[in-house]
């Protein structure tokens, strides 16, 4: 049995998808099921993955069309059993379709799978400051998407939310079939003390200090100005008028790729700019390895208050390490954490965000260290990779 993932991009700086395509064919390898990734990248930025990689760029272009990649497509598709496009709205899943359109007379095809990964959520067609590009989306469908979508013989959710909230923006919108497959977060490596050494060194001036965390993109889909005027509030609130120190406040990190882009430049500014908070918030950039998993085990809680989250493979990674998670409603799987006890949720507004801090703020130790346990308990009810991963097994190959 082989199974080709077909990517735009396999870069960690990215998103979430392409950890996805690593948790999905790492899985399947090691069922003994041969996996094969090809993207538009020009280098493979992970060699150690176990599974073989096609890098076939150059694709510097917003569409991220390679003349590579058509070809390749069509002189080896039929060697797998399945295909499967992770993401939408760019030239790979083109490049699928009409690889598969030129095979209609060969009597050789393979099953084709597609996977949104939460694009096809709606807020992309509703957010302030997309108007063109929910217009560019509307146009792109009709011409091309639709195609892709309705031809394929599965569409691959992550969770019953985006599943459902699929069916809204586009049309005409008719699948042959549309299944839960979830997905899967690899559990990390045990918490060694080097792990918070690493971390420690990436940002001075934290020390030993009790700290939220937020890793993801610094982006503003992910609420981080809420975070910041949230945490600032509740800062101003907690001022001594003795020695004009803040106390009993945990630190903020907000770690991640997008420092250099104008909505993270702006972010730093604000904190910059503020003597309350330029002393109590750190922006250390994209951590991997050692220090990421330090921040993930040292950190009182992980916050995420997105406008839009299909699933977040941080915040389960969050769970992994007994940490709660303080998110938004827009998190797809924020009902399976709720229920769970392992995290407060809020709406990816001002006020919902200001509240759900402060009531992080007033839990005793005992309450913050019960959400931990119920955290971990979650990941192992619904997002432990192996379980995932045979569940995966069966909608590919049954």
């Amino acid at each position: 049995m082989k199974v080709l993932h077909v990517i735009s991009s396999m870069n960690p700086e990215t998103g979430g998808v392409c950890e996805a395509v690593r948790i999905c064919a790492g899985g399947l390898q090691k069922l003994g099921i041969q996996n094969e990734v090809v993207s538009v990248d020009e280098d493979i930025f992970n060699k150690t993955d176990i599974f073989l990689q096609h890098a076939l760029g150059p694709a510097a272009n917003a569409w991220h069309y390679s003349k590579l990649l058509l070809p390749w497509l069509s002189a080896n598709i039929t060697r797998f059993d399945v295909v499967i496009v992770h993401g939408l709205w760019l030239y790979h899943g083109f490049a699928v379709y009409k690889a598969f359109n030129a095979l209609k007379t060969s009597g050789i095809k393979p099953k084709l799978f597609v996977m949104p990964h939460g694009m096809l959520d709606p807020y992309f067609q509703r957010a302030k400051g997309r108007r063109i590009k929910a217009i560019r989306n509307v146009i792109y469908w009709s011409l091309i998407e639709k195609k892709l979508i309705n031809s394929a013989d599965k569409i691959l959710f992550t969770c019953e939310t985006e599943l459902i909230l699929a069916r809204l923006p586009f049309w005409p919108y008719k699948p042959k079939s549309e299944t839960v497959v979830g997905l899967g977060v690899i559990a990390p490596p045990a918490y060694n003390i080097k792990m918070a050494d690493v971390f420690k060194n990436t940002v001075p001036g934290l020390n030993d200090s009790p700290y939220l965390l937020f890793l993801s993109r610094i982006h503003e889909k992910k609420g981080v100005d809420l975070i910041i005027d949230a945490y600032k509030q509740i800062a101003k609130s907690q001022l001594s008028s003795i020695n004009g120190k803040v106390s009993n406040l945990p630190k903020l990190v907000i770690a991640g790729p997008g420092l250099d882009s104008n909505y993270g430049i702006q972010m730093q500014q604000t904190v910059a700019e503020s003597t309350l908070l330029k002393n109590l918030v750190y922006f250390p950039g994209m951590l991997t390895g050692e220090a990421k998993w330090g921040a993930f085990y040292g950190c009182e809680a992980f916050v995420l208050p997105s406008h839009q989250e299909n699933f977040g493979i941080a915040v389960v990674e969050a769970l992994t390490c007994n940490k709660p998670v303080l998110i938004s409603n827009q998190v797809n799987i924020w009902r399976e954490l709720c229920e769970a006890g392992g995290a407060l949720v809020a709406d990816d507004n001002k006020t919902g965000t200001y509240d759900m801090l402060s009531t992080w703020q007033k839990l005793s130790l005992v309450e913050k260290q019960k959400m931990g346990v119920n955290a971990r308990r979650c990941y192992d009810q619904h997002f432990e990779v192996n379980a995932v991963i045979n569940r995966f097994q069966e909608v590919l190959f049954n």
